[in-house]
């Protein structure tokens, strides 16, 4: 191959280029370097047509990947939020159990709180009988009979129950509280899920060609507060879990403050049962030692009225005697003035002198015997004093139960029910009854 220099005067353009260099190529040069640019283009040719072969094929790889990718994501997105939403209408059920279970177990503390304040009208009602029969006089205030021991029992019995109903309310107070942090753990979570269902939602049915689709600065963050889907599975059991168990304990406290309010009325009914037969025996006892001492005092009265007048007698028997002696004393003492001779002790002297010793002697014992019957008539009249003063003790007694028993009539069975609405609780403790009318 040579080259040569090709001169060319008569051109402007070899004004501004001062020479072309040409190459001259031989024969076989030539079909080499036609061989050599065939060979290059169907080397460019062939890798183009690769290139494009591979292109096509990452298209298509790539459209079905991403259309697979979306596709699985939104079944995933879908699986998701059924997921989450099943799991919302889980707690939605056991929110709503907890709800009707505070609904009870509060109308179920509210019941106990009546049967506390009914206990509290029985608990003054018992104080004040027990006050009432302390006001006993004389031999009747013992220091403790069958109606004061009863009433004892029953004040204590009571005390106990009054006791024990608070703890349940204490206890149930605190299961409200507990119910209600499992309440709004549960709202919570309802609700954060319901916001995880409706943001899956929406990007469930989002698409490309959606307006509010864009690039993020960094949309594969991972958030500090995420958990894994095995912890959220846990939490969501535990907030089930833990609602049960509070659901299952409540209902156990419901059944134990119906079965203690149930056990209140036997054990009241029975007390006041045992009290109401202690204080009926008590009057029937004082009725009959009052009787008793009414039928001694007839007969102290009739006693003293038969002593009177056998003081009256005697006292006329002694005047009587007054009148003979008198004589008798005034005969013996006109014959001492009988002269001479003639004064002697005859028969009549002796019959005389032993007529005035015998109607002394006879005064003397109707005197003593007067006395007697005035000191037997004094104890009689201060024993009659006395058996008046334990009637009237025993009367007073009599009064003191019976208006016990009165008073204890609102402890009946019928009247152990708490008052059922509010009206009816302040009539109750106003103790107003008899001032409204009647229908």
């Amino acid at each position: 191959m040579q080259t040569y220099v090709v001169c060319c005067p008569l051109s402007e353009a070899y004004l501004t280029h001062r020479f072309r260099v040409l190459t001259v190529l031989s024969s076989s040069d030539w079909y080499a370097r036609t061989w050599q640019m065939r060979q290059i283009a169907d080397t460019q040719q062939s890798a183009s047509f690769n290139l494009r072969a591979d292109g096509r094929q990452l298209r298509n790889e790539t459209a079905l990947r991403t259309k697979w990718d979306t596709y699985h994501n939104d079944a995933r997105l879908h699986d998701r939020f059924t997921e989450v939403s099943q799991w919302q209408d889980v707690l939605e059920q056991c929110l709503q159990a907890v709800e009707n279970e505070i609904a009870k177990l509060t109308e179920e503390k509210c019941a106990t709180e009546r049967e506390l304040e009914s206990l509290t009208l029985q608990l003054n009602t018992v104080a004040e009988c027990i006050r009432q029969r302390d006001s006993r006089y004389g031999n009747d205030l013992v220091l403790s009979d069958e109606g004061d021991s009863e009433l004892k029992n029953e004040l204590g019995v009571i005390e106990h129950l009054k006791a024990f109903l608070t703890n349940k309310c204490q206890t149930a107070w605190e299961q409200i509280n507990r119910l209600k942090e499992v309440q709004f753990s549960l709202q919570l979570d309802i609700s954060n899920k319901k916001a995880a269902v409706a943001i899956d939602k929406e990007n469930f049915e989002m698409t490309e060609d959606c307006s509010g689709t864009s690039y993020k600065p960094d949309p594969l963050r991972i958030p500090k507060n995420s958990i894994a889907h095995e912890a959220w599975l846990e939490h969501s059991q535990y907030k089930k879990l833990k609602a049960d168990n509070e659901l299952a304990a409540s209902g156990r406290l419901r059944e134990a403050m119906y079965w203690s309010r149930e056990k209140a009325h036997n054990d009241l009914q029975a007390q006041h049962d045992a009290t109401d037969y202690g204080l009926r025996r008590c009057i029937y006892e004082t009725q009959r030692q009052k009787n008793e001492l009414q039928w001694q005092r007839q007969k102290m009265m009739n006693e003293m009225e038969k002593m009177s007048k056998e003081i009256a007698d005697l006292e006329h028997a002694l005047m009587d005697k007054t009148n003979s002696a008198k004589l008798a004393e005034t005969r013996l003492e006109n014959r001492l003035y009988r002269p001479g001779a003639e004064l002697v002790q005859d028969e009549a002297h002796f019959g005389l002198r032993d007529e005035v010793l015998q109607l002394r002697q006879t005064q003397q014992d109707l005197r003593k015997k007067i006395d007697d019957g005035k000191a037997t008539y004094n104890d009689l009249e201060e024993h009659l004093i006395r058996l008046d003063q334990d009637i009237a003790n025993k009367q007073h007694t009599l009064m003191t139960d019976l208006r016990c028993m009165d008073m204890r009539d609102v402890l009946k069975k019928g009247d152990l029910a708490p008052p059922a609405t509010q009206t009816q609780r302040n009539i109750q403790l106003t103790q107003i009854e008899e001032e409204l009318p009647k229908f």
